[in-house]
């Protein structure tokens, strides 16, 4: 089999494993979004297709190079339209509510200004609608706050969520193909210098989350993807992020479970529905 990795770092913890598990049987091959031009009249124009393709990568090129490649018949995981939806959280909350999951009331905004003249539930969190690298995640405790931010990020487009009091560590729940993994981390709201994320085993997450997980995935037509959970209180869940392709580092199996799903999609020549 041949297996791309659309990915501008091969060397990724994730993905070095999984590579490595992979070679001896089949042969990955590394596809750059970056030397990628956009989308040609040559049908050959990024080569012979692989079997399947890994999207580790969100720029709006690697995405570009997923729609290509799909539409030449190459199955990707994740799929460009999934990995592209989760990274606006505007469609992400709408969708995500739509569906029963529990996830923050989100409100949209074009940006930080047009919201000084409200009053808003203080605190709130405060984040980028367009999820990426080194984008916006604050909480702001009340107007001046708002307004000092706004000079920091002027015309950011923005989405608004409540502050929901937590114990300030995130749960970092992430899934491969139907497996859970899990670890905790301090917010970044409650800690900039919060350090790595700390390994939990499945089992002792509490009860019902794991399952919540694995909700997520055919609600966004993912396979590969990360949940980020706070505890509301008494154990209840709050969903406050998505993404798609996330790291999973420190995870025993993850790589056996990404090696897993690219040879079974490949040996299937198309992604099963979630």
């Amino acid at each position: 089999m041949r297996i791309g990795l659309i990915t501008p770092e091969p060397g990724h913890p994730l993905l070095a494993a999984a590579t490595a598990l992979l070679t001896p049987r089949h042969r990955v091959e590394v596809v750059d979004p970056g030397s990628w031009g956009g989308a040609s009249d040559e049908p050959e124009s990024v080569g012979e297709l692989a079997d399947v393709y890994l999207l580790k990568a969100r720029t709006p090129g690697a995405l570009g190079l997923a729609r290509h490649l799909e539409e030449r018949g190459a199955p990707v995981v994740n799929a460009a339209r999934a990995t592209g939806l989760v990274q606006d959280r505007t469609a992400m909350a709408r969708l995500a509510l739509r569906a029963g999951l529990p996830f923050a009331r989100t409100r949209t905004a074009p940006d930080l200004a047009s919201l000084y003249a409200e009053g808003l539930p203080y605190p709130v969190v405060v984040k980028s609608r367009h999820s990426r690298r080194h984008d916006l995640v604050a909480r702001v405790e009340d107007a001046a706050g708002l307004r000092a931010l706004g000079e920091v990020w002027p015309g950011e487009p923005v989405v608004v969520q409540r502050f929901t009091e937590n114990s300030g560590w995130d749960h970092k729940l992430w899934v491969i193909a139907g497996r859970v993994f899990a670890a905790v981390r301090r917010s970044e709201l409650a800690d900039p210098g919060r350090g790595p994320a700390l390994p939990l085993p499945p089992g002792e997450l509490p009860d019902g989350w794991a399952g919540l997980a694995l909700r997520v995935g055919p609600v966004f037509g993912l396979w590969v993807y990360g949940v980020d959970v706070i505890d509301a209180g008494g154990g209840a869940p709050l969903i406050v992020d998505i993404n798609a392709f996330p790291g999973v580092r420190g995870q025993a199996g993850a790589p056996e479970a990404l090696a897993e799903l690219a040879v079974r999609t490949a040996e299937r020549g198309a992604v099963p529905a979630c």
